[in-house]
């Protein structure tokens, strides 16, 4: 199948080519034809199968039909670096259509948000905070929303939003089109999903046995020896790009200092960051100036960056859904990846949970030459205190997310890079999979002269790159 066997606008058609793709993923080809009919989805869908494309074709190519310059499409994210991902993969599917759209989201000044909902938009994507701070205001009408898309739903319940996210659907028309889509559905986004969608079409996709693409491995290790194990792998590994996941951000940050001193190109990203250091991080993740991330689950959340080769847990999850969530960055689209955890003994619960889902036992590896028997220091600030189960449903409130800690101070709409820079070939060769918002094959963008719609006088939206 070829996008062209989905009728978008001639302009569409025309950007995806210029893009690169030419088949669209597996949740492209269910999702854009029950998109197109109208009809509400529940999609099941974990981040890098192209579900972004999913719902941008759709809407932008509804929007080619109608009024424009009114706000007719919301998109509610968890996360201002996801918010900003959809809202530049909406610019490059959109070039010379004429819509415009606007990025809401805290950590930014709120007043060019504003100047930019009065000039007009077609397209919010917004995270929940400031999209209830602008409805508070009175600075955004709601009045004209057609689709209402709510992106990786079960991050946005971890992060305590559900409260916000019932509070922003009762204000929205009642005549519209809901886009679900969530990696996980725990009970508490089942029950929202049956609260907004009215007989949904049911769309699973991006669930592929990690094994078959995932080479998985343990190195079982004391918990005050983890940093040195971590580093040894480092040392005696050939990456090209490296995800490593932590419990706190604390230790995020202590440990992506602690590489930069060995000599690594590592960051970090966590909630202390002001929201110019964390762009700045992820840019140079993405275009080579740093070779090792190291991040939570709240903060990874959304991160859509291809040819990452090794994904690390320093610390195991708790669940096998955040496992299966985690290696999910690497070994995408059938190419190959490894992930490595490092794992204590109070970790063998989890590990054999995870098993079983596997179905097969996980390759314990030991790192020759290394000392498991190193006595531990007085204190070591890599040693993990006693886990804390949150109450199952317990929330905490928006105000102090959007995966940020302020929800205010200047706002820009500048897109984030995404250079492709490569790391030495390693032995197991990876290439690239595709992005969140694109399918199984590549390009380059070009720029394109815009062109008006019908009637629709044109309208500058999305500046080329």
């Amino acid at each position: 199948m070829s996008f062209d066997s989905f009728q978008l606008h001639s302009r569409l058609n025309a950007n995806i080519r210029a893009l690169g793709y030419r088949e669209p993923t597996p949740i492209q080809t269910q999702a854009i034809p029950v998109v197109m009919e109208g009809r509400d989805v529940l999609g099941l869908a974990q981040t890098g199968t192209g579900k972004t494309a999913a719902f941008a074709l759709p809407i932008l190519n509804r929007l080619q039909e109608g009024p424009g310059n009114r706000l007719r499409a919301l998109v509610v994210a968890p996360t201002r670096e996801l918010a900003q991902q959809i809202y530049d993969a909406f610019g490059e599917f959109g070039r010379g259509t004429g819509c415009r759209g606007v990025t809401l989201y805290g950590g930014v000044g709120i007043n060019p948000q504003i100047q930019k909902l009065r000039r007009g938009v077609d397209i919010a994507v917004s995270c929940p905070g400031r999209l209830l701070d602008h409805m508070q205001r009175g600075t955004i009408n709601l009045r004209h929303i057609d689709t209402l898309v709510l992106d990786e739903a079960d991050q946005m319940f971890d992060m305590g939003f559900l409260p916000a996210i019932r509070n922003i659907v009762r204000q929205l028309p009642k005549q519209r089109q809901n886009l679900l889509f969530s990696a996980t559905m725990p009970d508490d986004i089942r029950g929202l999903a049956n609260e907004i969608l009215r007989n949904p079409e049911t769309i699973r996709a991006g669930f592929i046995a990690p094994a078959e693409t995932v080479s998985h491995a343990l190195y079982p290790v004391e918990q005050h020896l983890k940093r040195d194990l971590l580093l040894e792998l480092l040392k005696h590994t050939d990456t090209e790009s490296v995800l490593i996941f932590t419990r706190t951000k604390h230790r995020a940050k202590r440990i992506g200092e602690q590489l930069e001193k060995a000599g690594h190109k590592a960051t970090s990203i966590q909630g202390n960051l002001s929201q110019n250091r964390r762009q700045a991080a992820m840019d140079g993740f993405r275009n080579g100036r740093y070779q090792i991330l190291v991040a939570t689950d709240i903060a990874a959340r959304g991160i859509d960056v291809s040819g990452i080769s090794h994904v690390i847990n320093f610390d195991i999850p708790d669940t096998v859904d955040a496992y299966t969530h985690r290696i999910g960055r690497t070994g995408r689209a059938a190419k190959t990846g490894d992930a490595f955890t490092l794992v204590a003994r109070e970790d063998m619960d989890i590990v054999r949970r995870i098993e079983r889902v596997l179905g097969s036992p996980i390759e314990r590896r030991r790192m020759e030459g290394f000392d498991y028997n190193a006595p531990r220091p007085a204190r070591s600030g890599f040693e993990r205190g006693p886990r804390t189960p949150r109450r199952s449903g317990a929330q905490r409130g928006p105000s102090s997310h959007d995966s940020g800690r302020s929800r205010s101070s200047s706002q820009g709409n500048s897109s984030s890079g995404t250079g492709g820079g490569r790391h030495p070939q390693r032995h197991r060769t990876s290439s690239p999979a595709s992005r969140d918002h694109g399918s199984s094959s590549h390009g380059s963008s070009s720029s394109r002269s815009r062109s008006s719609q019908g009637n629709r006088p044109p309208r500058t939206v999305y500046s080329s790159r």
